[in-house]
């Protein structure tokens, strides 16, 4: 028979110590997430007092309701998702592109390709020199403004360089032996064993353009291509107590409880499709991340 190892008690003190710190790192993360969702419906007056840190008090959906009522939060979420969904994939393309001929060692200026885009991190040319360099290219007011500019960056072609450094290098002189050509191989061998890889440049692209507003602020002029954190942004802006001396003192009041409730209500409206789509790509995300970062 095997013997089984009896804990010492130094064991079950490492055991009690490793499980509270970690109990305590999960609420830390958990406890926001669940403090703006209660507070989302709940009195304004009790939360700002401290009344609501466990359960909801004076439950009310007003905020919502003054956040729905707006008929741009559907256009918003409209063009949100078409804007995620185009950077998804002209930005997993654009990454894999780039990535996989910087992974090859018989790939002739590689290090100076990667040096130039390591430098990208660190540096960028500007606002102003950005913002003339697509106004010249006629993409001011345009959905491609918000799109290709953001649509890849450094970060994400390193991670995958990373990744297909790992590819068995057999599976390629197997292939060349057999005549296959470099587009072929990347369409038969390398993409069918990326997935991982893949999802996570998805859900880069769809979390940084789903999060974005500050270049529709800038290069859009027509609010009907509005993504949805721009229209929130407007809906908390509109909702502001004037500050004018004509407001008495109660409407003032009445204001800044909506803007409480509004406050937290954006929140949730915004961060909602990204809590949803997380978890199925929540296996690739991580095995993608992890395989592309073991190596350098």
């Amino acid at each position: 028979m095997i013997a089984i190892k009896q804990k010492t008690r130094s064991d079950i003190l490492f055991d009690v110590t490793n499980y509270t710190i970690l109990i305590g790192f999960a609420l830390l993360i958990i406890y926001p997430l669940y403090f703006i969702a209660i507070a989302s419906f709940s009195d304004p007056n009790k939360v700002n007092s401290g009344g609501v840190w466990l359960f909801p008090q004076g439950i009310t959906f007003e905020g919502y309701k003054r956040i729905f009522s707006d008929g741009a939060i559907w256009m918003g979420y409209r063009n949100s998702i078409l804007y995620a969904a185009l950077s998804a994939v002209i930005g997993s393309i654009l990454a894999i592109m780039a990535a996989y001929p910087l992974s090859r060692r018989d790939f002739y200026g590689g290090p100076i390709f990667m040096t130039f885009f390591t430098i990208t991190l660190f540096f960028n040319g500007g606002l102003i020199p950005t913002y003339l360099l697509v106004r010249d290219l006629g993409l001011v007011n345009t959905i491609w403004s918000v799109v290709l500019i953001s649509a890849v960056d450094a970060f994400v072609i390193i991670v995958a360089r990373t990744f297909f450094q790992g590819l068995p290098e057999e599976i390629r002189e197997a292939a060349n032996i057999d005549g296959c050509t470099n587009l072929r191989y990347i369409w038969s061998f390398v993409l069918p064993l990326s997935k991982p890889i893949i999802a996570v440049l998805v859900l880069f692209a769809v979390v940084r353009q789903w999060n974005g507003f500050f270049d529709a602020l800038i290069y859009l002029d027509d609010s009907d291509k509005y993504p949805l954190q721009l229209i929130l942004r407007n809906i908390l802006i509109q909702n502001q107590p004037s500050g004018n001396l004509v407001d008495d003192l109660q409407t003032a009041l009445e204001k800044q409880r909506i803007v409480s409730l509004i406050k937290y209500g954006v929140i949730i409206v915004a961060a909602l499709p990204l809590l949803i789509l997380y978890p199925f790509l929540q296996r690739f995300f991580v095995q993608g991340v992890f395989i592309g970062s073991v190596k350098g």
